[in-house]
C-alpha cells in the first residue's frame, strides 16, 4: 500500500524545488524557474504568509516527490475570470520524480489533497484547475481523480487551458 501525505513547503525545499523545476517534464507546464533567485521570489511569498497560497511537499512512502498548492479562487480574480465568488479553490501541482509518472499516482494524490486538504474549509464547496489542454497526461489525471471538464478558459499570452472542477460531496 503507497502512503501519500503532504508536508507545508519551508524555505529549506527551495533548492530542491529549484532543481525540480529544471527537469523537462516540469518546465514544460511550468515554465522556466532557471534562477534560484527567481524560485525564491516565486515561493517565499506564500512560504511566509505574504501570499494567500498554502504550498505543499507532496510526500510518498516518505519520499519527496513534488509540489501541490492551493489557494481561495476569490484571492486571484484576474487569474479566474468569471470564477470568483463561487466558493471554489484553486489546485496546481506536479510531481516531480519522472518514475513516479504514468503510474496512476496523479489520481490518488488530487483527491486525496482536495479531500484532507482543501474541503477541511466548509467555506469551499468546489475545487478547480487549468491544466494546458495539451498536458493531456495532466487533464486525464484530473478527470480520473473525478473533476469534469466544465469549459475552455483563454487568457492573453497563455496557451488555451480546460478548466476542471470537483463538487464537494455532502453527506
Amino acid at each position: 500500500m503507497t502512503e501519500i501525505s503532504f508536508r507545508p513547503l519551508v524555505r529549506d525545499d527551495l533548492p530542491t524545488v529549484h532543481e525540480w523545476l529544471q527537469r523537462p517534464h516540469v518546465s514544460e507546464w511550468w515554465g522556466s524557474n532557471d534562477t534560484y533567485e527567481k524560485v525564491e521570489n516565486d515561493h517565499l511569498p506564500a512560504i511566509e504568509g505574504r501570499e494567500p497560497v498554502r504550498m505543499f511537499v507532496i510526500v510518498l512512502d516518505g519520499r519527496s516527490i513534488g509540489v501541490i498548492q492551493t489557494y481561495r479562487v476569490d484571492d486571484f480574480p484576474d487569474y479566474w475570470p468569471g470564477q470568483t465568488g463561487l466558493d471554489q479553490a484553486g489546485i496546481d501541482l506536479y510531481i516531480a520524480d519522472p518514475e513516479f509518472l504514468g503510474r496512476g499516482l496523479g489520481p490518488e494524490i488530487i483527491r486525496r489533497f482536495a479531500d484532507e486538504v482543501m474541503f477541511v474549509d466548509p467555506g469551499i464547496t468546489a475545487c478547480i484547475a487549468d491544466p494546458d489542454l495539451a498536458n493531456t497526461r495532466s487533464v486525464r489525471a484530473f478527470e480520473k481523480a473525478g473533476f469534469e471538464a466544465v469549459g475552455g478558459l483563454d487568457r492573453a499570452g497563455d496557451r488555451p487551458r480546460v478548466l476542471v472542477r470537483l463538487r464537494r460531496v455532502i453527506h
